[in-house]
Protein backbone atom coordinates (compact mmCIF):
# COMPACT_ATOMS: atom_id res chain seq x y z
CA UNK A 1 0.00 0.00 0.00
CA UNK A 2 1.22 3.58 -1.30
CA UNK A 3 1.58 6.36 0.93
CA UNK A 4 -0.50 8.43 -1.26
CA UNK A 5 -3.11 5.36 -0.94
CA UNK A 6 -2.94 5.52 3.00
CA UNK A 7 -3.24 9.57 2.76
CA UNK A 8 -6.65 8.78 0.80
CA UNK A 9 -8.16 6.35 3.43
CA UNK A 10 -6.87 8.53 6.12
CA UNK A 11 -8.67 11.51 4.36
CA UNK A 12 -12.29 9.42 4.86
CA UNK A 13 -11.57 8.13 8.18
CA UNK A 14 -10.23 11.31 9.83
CA UNK A 15 -14.23 13.50 8.62
CA UNK A 16 -14.51 14.50 12.30
CA UNK A 17 -11.12 16.13 12.50
CA UNK A 18 -10.48 19.27 10.95
CA UNK A 19 -12.59 18.73 7.95
CA UNK A 20 -11.63 22.07 6.77
CA UNK A 21 -8.38 20.94 6.94
CA UNK A 22 -8.74 17.83 5.30
CA UNK A 23 -10.19 19.38 2.10
CA UNK A 24 -6.98 21.84 2.44
CA UNK A 25 -4.21 19.08 2.21
CA UNK A 26 -6.63 16.77 0.26
CA UNK A 27 -6.31 20.12 -2.43
CA UNK A 28 -2.57 20.44 -1.49
CA UNK A 29 -1.51 17.08 -2.60
CA UNK A 30 -3.60 17.00 -5.59
CA UNK A 31 -1.23 19.63 -6.33
CA UNK A 32 2.09 18.36 -5.23
CA UNK A 33 0.88 14.61 -7.21
CA UNK A 34 0.41 17.02 -10.48
CA UNK A 35 3.65 18.73 -10.08
CA UNK A 36 5.87 15.09 -9.49
CA UNK A 37 3.95 14.15 -12.56
CA UNK A 38 5.18 17.38 -14.33
CA UNK A 39 8.52 16.78 -12.96
CA UNK A 40 8.94 12.95 -13.32
CA UNK A 41 7.72 13.71 -17.57
CA UNK A 42 10.45 16.50 -17.39
CA UNK A 43 13.34 13.59 -16.62
CA UNK A 44 12.42 11.45 -18.69
CA UNK A 45 11.72 13.98 -21.49
CA UNK A 46 14.98 15.41 -21.32
CA UNK A 47 16.62 11.96 -20.64
CA UNK A 48 15.33 10.93 -24.30
CA UNK A 49 16.48 14.44 -25.56
CA UNK A 50 20.15 14.54 -24.00
CA UNK A 51 20.51 10.63 -24.66
CA UNK A 52 20.10 10.87 -28.28
CA UNK A 53 22.85 13.84 -27.93
CA UNK A 54 26.07 12.29 -29.23
CA UNK A 55 29.14 13.27 -26.26
CA UNK A 56 32.03 13.16 -29.18
CA UNK A 57 34.68 11.36 -27.81
CA UNK A 58 32.72 8.30 -27.75
CA UNK A 59 33.10 7.25 -24.06
CA UNK A 60 30.14 5.02 -22.77
CA UNK A 61 29.13 5.68 -19.96
CA UNK A 62 30.94 2.79 -18.14
CA UNK A 63 33.87 4.50 -20.30
CA UNK A 64 33.25 7.91 -17.88
CA UNK A 65 32.38 5.97 -14.81
CA UNK A 66 35.87 4.51 -15.11
CA UNK A 67 37.61 6.95 -15.88
CA UNK A 68 35.78 9.43 -12.97
CA UNK A 69 37.09 6.72 -10.43
CA UNK A 70 40.66 6.19 -11.20
CA UNK A 71 40.67 9.99 -11.67
CA UNK A 72 39.78 10.39 -8.42
CA UNK A 73 41.97 7.90 -6.97
CA UNK A 74 39.12 5.21 -6.09
CA UNK A 75 40.02 1.59 -7.59
CA UNK A 76 38.23 -0.17 -5.53
CA UNK A 77 34.26 0.48 -6.84
CA UNK A 78 32.87 -2.05 -9.57
CA UNK A 79 30.68 0.09 -12.62
CA UNK A 80 27.82 -2.76 -13.29
CA UNK A 81 25.29 -2.80 -15.75
CA UNK A 82 21.90 -3.09 -14.02
CA UNK A 83 18.58 -3.58 -15.59
CA UNK A 84 15.69 -1.20 -15.90
CA UNK A 85 15.57 2.44 -17.30
CA UNK A 86 16.98 5.19 -14.68
CA UNK A 87 17.55 2.53 -12.23
CA UNK A 88 21.42 4.14 -11.60
CA UNK A 89 22.66 4.12 -8.35
CA UNK A 90 25.81 3.35 -6.23
CA UNK A 91 25.91 0.33 -3.30
CA UNK A 92 28.22 1.55 -0.63
CA UNK A 93 27.67 -1.62 0.74
CA UNK A 94 28.81 -3.61 -2.59
CA UNK A 95 31.08 -0.43 -3.56
CA UNK A 96 29.66 -0.35 -7.25
CA UNK A 97 28.54 1.79 -9.26
CA UNK A 98 25.60 0.32 -11.04
CA UNK A 99 24.40 2.06 -14.61
CA UNK A 100 21.31 1.15 -16.72
CA UNK A 101 21.57 -0.64 -19.62
CA UNK A 102 20.67 2.90 -21.50
CA UNK A 103 23.42 4.75 -19.32
CA UNK A 104 26.01 1.62 -19.42
CA UNK A 105 26.67 1.16 -23.16
CA UNK A 106 25.31 4.97 -24.23
CA UNK A 107 27.93 6.94 -25.63
CA UNK A 108 25.55 10.12 -25.03
CA UNK A 109 25.52 13.34 -22.66
CA UNK A 110 22.73 11.82 -20.59
CA UNK A 111 24.90 8.72 -19.89
CA UNK A 112 27.96 10.46 -18.69
CA UNK A 113 26.23 12.96 -16.90
CA UNK A 114 24.16 10.17 -15.02
CA UNK A 115 27.08 7.84 -14.59
CA UNK A 116 29.49 10.89 -13.36
CA UNK A 117 27.01 11.51 -11.13
CA UNK A 118 26.85 7.77 -9.44
CA UNK A 119 30.17 8.32 -9.09
CA UNK A 120 29.75 11.39 -7.39
CA UNK A 121 28.57 9.05 -4.65
CA UNK A 122 31.30 7.17 -4.62
CA UNK A 123 33.08 9.70 -3.87
CA UNK A 124 31.19 11.00 -1.24
CA UNK A 125 31.51 7.41 0.44
CA UNK A 126 35.40 7.45 0.13
CA UNK A 127 35.58 10.96 1.41
CA UNK A 128 32.94 10.13 4.59
CA UNK A 129 31.15 13.01 2.99
CA UNK A 130 28.68 13.54 5.98
CA UNK A 131 25.28 14.05 4.77
CA UNK A 132 25.53 10.64 2.65
CA UNK A 133 27.12 8.66 6.10
CA UNK A 134 23.85 10.05 8.16
CA UNK A 135 21.90 9.14 5.18
CA UNK A 136 22.86 5.15 5.21
CA UNK A 137 22.76 5.05 8.87
CA UNK A 138 19.07 6.25 8.43
CA UNK A 139 19.08 3.47 5.72
CA UNK A 140 18.08 0.56 8.35
CA UNK A 141 15.77 2.84 10.90
CA UNK A 142 13.86 3.54 7.05
CA UNK A 143 13.42 0.41 6.17
CA UNK A 144 11.74 -0.88 9.17
CA UNK A 145 9.31 2.32 8.97
CA UNK A 146 8.89 1.84 5.80
CA UNK A 147 7.39 -2.04 6.17
CA UNK A 148 5.42 -0.59 9.13
CA UNK A 149 4.42 2.66 9.18
CA UNK A 150 1.30 2.36 6.50
CA UNK A 151 -0.67 -0.05 9.14
CA UNK A 152 0.55 1.72 12.13
CA UNK A 153 -0.93 5.13 10.60
CA UNK A 154 -4.31 3.67 9.16
CA UNK A 155 -4.78 1.51 12.62
CA UNK A 156 -4.05 4.88 14.80
CA UNK A 157 -6.07 7.08 12.37
CA UNK A 158 -9.11 4.83 13.21
CA UNK A 159 -8.60 4.92 17.13
CA UNK A 160 -7.04 7.80 17.60
CA UNK A 161 -9.25 8.59 20.21
CA UNK A 162 -9.56 5.53 22.18
CA UNK A 163 -5.76 4.73 21.56
CA UNK A 164 -3.90 7.64 20.54
CA UNK A 165 -0.70 6.83 21.32
CA UNK A 166 -0.92 4.15 17.99
CA UNK A 167 -1.02 7.14 15.98
CA UNK A 168 1.99 8.87 17.33
CA UNK A 169 3.99 5.92 16.36
CA UNK A 170 3.01 5.99 13.23
CA UNK A 171 4.07 9.45 13.36
CA UNK A 172 7.39 8.94 14.76
CA UNK A 173 7.90 6.48 12.44
CA UNK A 174 7.01 8.27 9.12
CA UNK A 175 9.05 11.49 10.43
CA UNK A 176 12.34 8.91 9.87
CA UNK A 177 11.04 8.97 6.66
CA UNK A 178 10.72 12.47 6.23
CA UNK A 179 13.98 13.29 7.58
CA UNK A 180 15.75 10.53 4.97
CA UNK A 181 14.52 12.39 2.78
CA UNK A 182 15.42 15.74 3.25
CA UNK A 183 19.10 14.53 4.11
CA UNK A 184 18.93 12.80 0.78
CA UNK A 185 19.09 16.48 -1.25
CA UNK A 186 21.90 17.88 -0.12
CA UNK A 187 23.60 14.34 -1.02
CA UNK A 188 22.17 14.16 -4.48
CA UNK A 189 22.51 17.90 -5.01
CA UNK A 190 26.51 17.55 -4.20
CA UNK A 191 26.72 14.45 -6.10
CA UNK A 192 25.36 16.32 -9.22
CA UNK A 193 27.95 19.12 -8.56
CA UNK A 194 30.88 16.84 -8.58
CA UNK A 195 29.87 15.23 -11.71
CA UNK A 196 29.45 18.54 -13.67
CA UNK A 197 33.06 19.90 -12.08
CA UNK A 198 34.57 16.91 -12.94
CA UNK A 199 33.14 16.49 -16.50
CA UNK A 200 34.49 20.23 -18.12
CA UNK A 201 37.48 19.50 -15.60
CA UNK A 202 38.51 16.30 -17.39
CA UNK A 203 36.96 17.78 -21.02
CA UNK A 204 34.38 15.12 -21.04
CA UNK A 205 31.96 17.68 -22.05
CA UNK A 206 32.40 20.75 -23.98
CA UNK A 207 30.59 24.31 -24.61
CA UNK A 208 28.66 22.71 -27.18
CA UNK A 209 27.26 20.46 -24.59
CA UNK A 210 28.14 20.84 -20.94
CA UNK A 211 24.77 22.53 -20.45
CA UNK A 212 22.98 19.76 -21.21
CA UNK A 213 24.32 17.54 -19.21
CA UNK A 214 23.96 20.02 -16.13
CA UNK A 215 20.18 20.58 -17.69
CA UNK A 216 19.63 16.53 -17.15
CA UNK A 217 21.26 16.53 -13.94
CA UNK A 218 19.22 19.51 -12.67
CA UNK A 219 15.60 17.78 -13.35
CA UNK A 220 16.73 14.53 -11.56
CA UNK A 221 17.54 16.69 -8.77
CA UNK A 222 13.78 18.48 -8.90
CA UNK A 223 12.34 15.15 -8.36
CA UNK A 224 14.16 14.34 -4.91
CA UNK A 225 12.89 18.03 -4.33
CA UNK A 226 8.88 16.99 -4.53
CA UNK A 227 9.46 13.86 -2.64
CA UNK A 228 10.51 15.85 0.28
CA UNK A 229 8.11 18.08 -0.30
CA UNK A 230 5.44 15.29 -0.41
CA UNK A 231 6.72 13.55 2.70
CA UNK A 232 6.46 16.90 4.50
CA UNK A 233 3.18 17.59 3.52
CA UNK A 234 1.94 14.25 4.90
CA UNK A 235 4.19 14.68 8.10
CA UNK A 236 1.86 18.03 8.87
CA UNK A 237 -1.47 16.02 8.08
CA UNK A 238 -0.97 13.21 10.32
CA UNK A 239 0.31 15.80 13.06
CA UNK A 240 -2.84 17.53 12.72
CA UNK A 241 -5.01 14.62 13.42
CA UNK A 242 -3.31 13.71 15.84
CA UNK A 243 -3.38 17.12 17.72
CA UNK A 244 -7.07 16.98 16.67
CA UNK A 245 -8.35 13.91 18.11
CA UNK A 246 -10.50 15.99 21.23
CA UNK A 247 -12.10 17.98 18.71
Amino acid sequence: MSILSTFSIAAQASTGFYAGGSMSYFILFIGIAIISYIVQWNLQSKFKKYSEMPLGNGMTGRDVAVKMLHDNGIYDVTVTSTPGQLTDHYNPTTKTVNLSEGVYRSSSVAAAAVAAHECGHAIQHATAYAPLTMRSKLVPVVSFASNWMTWILLIGILTVSSFPGILLGGIVLFAFTTLFSFVTLPVEIDASKRALAWLSRAGITNYSNHSAASSALRSAAYTYVVAALSSLATLIYYIMIYLGRRD
